[in-house]
């Protein structure tokens, strides 16, 4: 599972219900929930298939925190202890020295009996998990780790601007982020039809304001352009067919699909997208929805490099900022998961 997935059974008979993140403590500057901010002192655990985990990447990438806070990535296909390190040699990730995320989880709580889920912080010194918040993680990352930024970091969460940021995210979250997973594991026709009618109409409702503006809030990128994009980068590979979002498709919105390609476009954003893994875990994984496991060839993905244009609305990427650096050598992602 990942981002607090849970609610239906291998069928999708029961209603979708996103679970809260169940081990909320924060890393902070300060350290009042017992964990500071500190360099190589964590590990973030991600998959690249997961939109929730994706937002941790691009963020990380953003603001410079590769050295700070290392990374490790699960294999996109799960089993019944659900994520595992099998790209690491000998299935064990070479930090935290565990097969699977679960075994992090266990550390902190015996028993839990929660989803175990991506993204993931895990404390090294004692492998313990300290936080599954997806929904905090790359807000702390962007004003509780600044002291660890790179120089020319951007601010992803202006001070001036969060309460429209805040009021974006949350219209996005709900009709588009968590709207996708809705639609996909609905349990009835109704169900369904409500939650795809508010995928589209959200969509609907942002391509005008794209219409005028680089970016949702402001003249830079934002964690509201993060998290949208998280979703949209996947929406043809496997939102459209998949999870029946099939009104129209990305490509076929000039507005939203200059948008995500501008984005992906980006150093920071599409560096971190590993399309292979994205369409495995879905078709693979979701039997319920897809029980043959066959996994589509399409769509083709030479589009997400084509010009888009987009810069003359204005715009500063990254602010008083500058673009991140090239990617680690062991971070890049394989050529089967790239256009």
């Amino acid at each position: 599972m990942s981002g607090g997935e849970g609610g239906n059974d291998a069928y999708g008979r029961k209603p979708f219900k996103r679970s809260g993140s169940h081990f909320a403590d924060r890393i902070t500057e300060d350290g009042r929930d017992g964990w500071p901010v500190a360099a190589g002192r964590y590990r973030l655990v991600v998959s690249r298939a997961c939109p929730w985990a994706s937002r941790s990447l691009v963020s990380r990438r953003l603001l410079g925190l590769e050295d700070a806070l290392p990374v490790a990535v699960a294999d996109p296909i799960q089993d019944d202890r659900s994520w595992r390190f099998t790209l690491d040699p000998d299935g064990r990730d070479p930090v935290l020295g565990i097969r699977y995320l679960s075994e992090a989880y266990d550390r902190r709580e015996s028993h839990y009996p929660g989803g175990v889920s991506v993204p993931a912080i895990v404390d090294v010194p004692s492998g313990q998990l300290v936080t599954n918040d997806y929904q905090r993680i790359t807000l702390d990352l962007a004003t509780e780790w600044t002291d660890l930024h790179r120089e020319g970091a951007p601010d992803l969460y202006p001070r001036a601007l969060r309460d429209e940021i805040d009021e974006v995210m949350a219209d996005v979250y709900e009709d588009v982020n968590n709207g996708v997973y809705r639609a996909g594991f609905a349990a009835d026709q109704k169900e369904y039809e409500s939650a795809c009618a508010g995928v589209f109409r959200r969509l609907e409702l942002l391509t005008p304001r794209l219409a005028r503006q680089r970016y949702l809030v402001g003249d830079t990128i934002t964690e509201a352009d993060i998290r949208l994009f998280t979703t949209l980068v996947r929406f043809d590979a496997v939102y459209h067919g998949h999870f029946k979002c099939n009104r129209w498709k990305l490509t076929e919105n000039p507005v939203l699909w200059a948008y995500v390609r501008d984005l992906y476009q980006t150093p920071g954003f599409g560096d971190t997208v590993d399309f292979d893994h994205i369409k495995r875990h879905y078709y693979e994984v979701h039997t319920g929805i897809n029980p043959t496991g066959i996994v589509p060839l399409g769509p083709d993905l030479a589009g997400w490099l084509t010009p888009h244009h987009r810069a003359e609305l204005g715009g500063r990427p990254f602010g008083d900022g500058t673009p991140p650096g090239p990617v680690r050598a062991g971070e890049k992602v394989s050529s089967e998961g790239r256009p």
